[in-house]
């Protein structure tokens, strides 16, 4: 042993750095030690971020050294003799933008990809999604429906989709979410991830499944950045003026041996406008009415947001990160309303009317912190990571409703002034550690743990102006805490069998929250234990084909606004109310998907919810002619899904990308508000997009996307919704600076239709919003492009961020 040792401690060895030509180091080069003459090779290491190599307990003999690196030329030294320590002198490598000036390698991503656990929009380079929003581009990916009467979004049919930025949840639900999304930049995003099954090394909630959306981010050492600018605006009649969108988005990074700095700032400005025609009738007492109503609802606001964050990398295992974003909003909307009454009593008929003037100003804020260490071990594929993080939020609301009430002669007979204050202050804390150990070369183990604690105070005071000052309207205003802890703990392994793949996982989750309404000293509590087990197993048929089953079981919590029981002033005969007995419902999903050649793809779903959260709670007075809105749980929903995707190239400058899904959904509840209720009904929809790519760097993208009617819980859509869009763009300075203009819409048909009857109610609903628009974008790369990007990472709070609604 002893002699062992004193060999392996002679034994020769090779040190030495590798750089570029402007003599700055080069990390993460290959270094291969090749035999000479033959040129078999002996060994092989990577430099560190130092650009330094060592190569150890060599023995001696005449060698040469290979050095090889993504973006430059591999690079071989002439033989040398090795009989004793050699300290080589630096080894340059080449650029191959050099090699390259009299070739062009242009390699094009298709809009729409599908892999193996996830379809993936790239958006980057898409020209058909210039000038969108996020909330628009989602209409156009396959499986995705935009519910803009509810402010949803559903995968295959289902709501309860996971929205997140860039790993980590947005913070937001509902109208709040639908606001973000409308505010956010095509040019902001890179790609769009569509996860239908996640495993269980992911939060538990959303069980639809997760959306992703990845923001760009700059990709050595170095500095470079991206600015661009997007206008927008709506091309449709008679519509008010100053309906558009801007958008300024500025970004950059820098990176040298120890340090990446990396920030970005986004300035954009959305309007918007929506008539929404609504008609229902009650019958009580011998006094039938029928209502017919049409709301016009502006919207305008605008949001800044800014983020800055920092890496140092400790060693070459070990890298710290701390992350600071924030944002501030504004949105105002200018809502005008008319109703007409129609009443019929023992024969007689009169016309009576209302208008509505109202506006709401809700200013937001929003700030959060992360701190992140990174430990990769000796062995590879080995790490642990943590995360720390902080989340806070303001909102703040101010809505004014002036309400007219004229009788059959045109004279006002009545008159009510409601103003509507609000505060809610949310504050979020969570922390987790997930740690990944390779157990062989063909087996993986995956676990972590995390812990969170979401308060959320609301504050809502309702008056209304009676004798010359303002007055509380008893039984509208309130004052509602809710506090959440979720504990996690998950394990995941995996396993390559040859032609199995196969990973199971198991997560659990204990929720204890606590709901307080100030007012009248009523306490709601919920503590429950739940496992979501997750099982993949992928079987390679053949070398161009496999088949994919999946199963995983997924929960949905309300958000905190759901679970707020004040009842929201919208007209005076509607009123959208909280319920704080909501409970969470939970989904067991499965899937068979067949792929082949990472083209075609042929997949088959099956999810059943159990207390399905839908607005379910609708109902109708008819003695005080009054609906009341609100979210209940409804006992199962069944979804049953397939879907087929195949690209087709139809010459070499032409390909089309094919998504078509066929849908059949089923609502049971034996007792729904006192009377039993099924429905049920078949659905689906297609997703194509056309890329041609044309001569001197223009391209041409067309997409179409229809969705036929539908069912979900009550509500049924009795018009099919479809749209055209196209666009076109050129490129200068390399490709570089480009220029984009789209049209979204050009038909102007996608719009909403629908109805809800159930026991005495039957309303009929038709929302025409603004879809059809040109948009104009210009943007700008500079700096050195192939500037490692900063880490993407998850945050601690992926599970409660997007339930936090304004």
């Amino acid at each position: 042993m002893v002699c062992g040792v004193s060999f392996a401690q002679n034994s020769p060895q090779i040190t030495g750095k590798v750089i570029d030509e402007k003599a700055v180091t080069v990390p993460f080069a290959i270094v291969r030690l090749l035999n000479f003459p033959d040129t078999s090779l002996v060994k092989t290491v990577t430099t560190n971020l130092d650009g330094a190599y060592e190569i150890k307990q060599l023995k001696e003999g005449t060698y040469i050294l290979s050095v090889s690196i993504v973006g430059y030329k591999t690079k071989k030294t002439d033989k040398f003799l090795l009989n004793g320590n050699l300290n080589m002198p630096a080894i340059t490598l080449q650029s191959l933008t050099k090699q390259l000036n009299d070739v062009s390698v242009s390699v094009k991503k298709p809009f729409i990809e599908h892999q193996i656990d996830k379809t993936v929009l790239n958006i980057e380079n898409s020209i058909v999604s210039s000038g969108s929003t996020a909330l628009e581009l989602l209409e156009k990916a396959p499986g995705v429906q935009v519910d803009k009467q509810n402010d949803q979004i559903l995968l295959n049919n289902k709501s309860g989709v996971m929205v997140m930025i860039d790993g980590k949840n947005n913070f937001l639900s509902g109208a709040d979410l639908a606001v973000y999304l409308g505010s956010l930049n095509s040019s902001q995003i890179s790609t769009i991830e569509i996860i239908t099954n996640p495993s269980s090394k992911y939060d538990a909630a959303g069980n639809a499944g997760i959306i992703n959306i990845k923001l760009k981010k700059n990709k050595a050492f170095g500095t470079n950045g991206s600015v661009s600018s997007t206008y927008r605006n709506a091309i449709m009649a008679n519509l008010p003026k100053n309906i558009y969108g801007s958008d300024l988005n500025f970004n950059i990074n820098n990176r040298n041996e120890k340090w990446n700095f990396y920030s970005n700032a986004n300035a954009s400005k959305n309007n918007n406008f929506s008539n929404l025609f609504l008609e229902r009738t009650t019958n009580s007492g011998g006094l039938q009415s029928a209502f017919n109503q049409n709301f016009q609802k502006i919207y305008t606001g605008s949001r800044l947001a800014a983020k800055l964050g920092a890496d140092y990398y400790v060693s070459e295992k070990t890298t710290i990160g701390v992350m600071l974003d924030g944002n501030t909003s504004t949105r105002k909307l200018d809502n005008f309303s008319q109703t007409f009454i129609n009443e019929v009593q023992s024969g007689a008929v009169s016309n009576n009317s209302l208008i509505l003037n109202s506006d709401a100003n809700t200013p937001n804020k929003n700030y959060s912190a992360n701190f992140n260490i990174k430990h990769e071990f000796k062995k590879e594929g080995a790490s642990l990571n943590f995360d720390a993080d902080y989340s806070g939020f303001d909102y703040t609301g101010l809505e004014n409703f002036n309400t007219n009430f004229f009788n059959e002669a045109g004279a006002v007979y009545n008159q009510t002034i409601i103003k509507n204050d609000s505060k809610t202050n949310i504050d979020i804390f969570a922390a987790k550690a997930d740690f990944t150990w390779p157990i062989s070369k063909t087996a993986k183990l995956e676990t972590g743990l995390k812990s969170s604690f979401v308060k959320t105070n609301n504050n809502f005071l309702s008056s209304t102006f009676l004798n010359n000052e303002w007055q509380n309207i008893a039984g509208q205003s309130n004052h509602f805490i809710y506090k959440e802890n979720v504990n996690a703990a998950y394990a995941n392994v995996s396993k390559d069998l040859g032609k199995f793949q196969i990973q199971a996982g198991l997560r659990a989750e204990y929720t204890n929250a606590t709901g307080a309404l100030i007012t009248n000293n009523t306490v709601s509590d919920q503590k429950y234990l739940s496992l979501f087990p997750t099982v993949f197993v992928n079987q390679k048929i053949s070398e161009s084909s496999n088949l994919r089953y999946t199963y995983g079981r997924r929960i949905d919590r309300p958000n905190y606004q759901q679970l707020n029981p004040f009842n929201f002033y919208m007209d005076p005969y509607t009123i959208q109310q909280g319920n704080p007995y909501l409970k969470p419902q939970f989904t067991n999903n499965f899937e068979v998907s067949y792929s082949y050649k990472s083209g075609l793809s042929f997949s088959l779903g099956y999810s059943k919810i159990k207390d399905l959260i839908l607005d379910s709670k609708t109902a109708q007075n008819d003695s005080t002619r009054i609906v009341t809105v609100g979210q209940g749980n409804i006992g199962s929903g069944e979804y049953y899904s397939a879907g087929l995707y195949f690209p087709l190239a139809v010459t070499k400058w032409w390909n089309l990308q094919n998504n078509f899904n066929l849908f059949y959904n089923k609502f049971n509840d034996n007792n729904l508000e006192g009377a039993p209720f099924v429905l049920s009904k078949v659905s689906y929809n297609f997703n194509i997009t056309s890329s041609i790519t044309l001569a001197h760097n223009w391209t041409i993208e067309t997409n179409f996307w229809l969705n036929s009617p539908r069912v979900r819980g009550l509500e049924k859509t009795i018009i099919y919704q479809y749209a055209l869009n196209t666009g076109v763009q050129k490129s200068f300075l390399n490709k570089n600076l480009k220029f984009k203009l789209n049209i979204d819409d050009i038909f102007a048909t996608n719009y909403w239709k629908g109805t809800l009857d159930y026991q005495n109610v039957n309303l009929r609903a038709q929302n025409n919003y603004i879809n059809r628009r040109a948009s104009f974008n210009i943007s700008y790369n500079f700096g050195n492009q192939n500037v490692k990007s900063a880490r993407s990472r998850n945050t601690a709070t992926d599970d409660i961020k997007n339930r936090a609604g304004g």
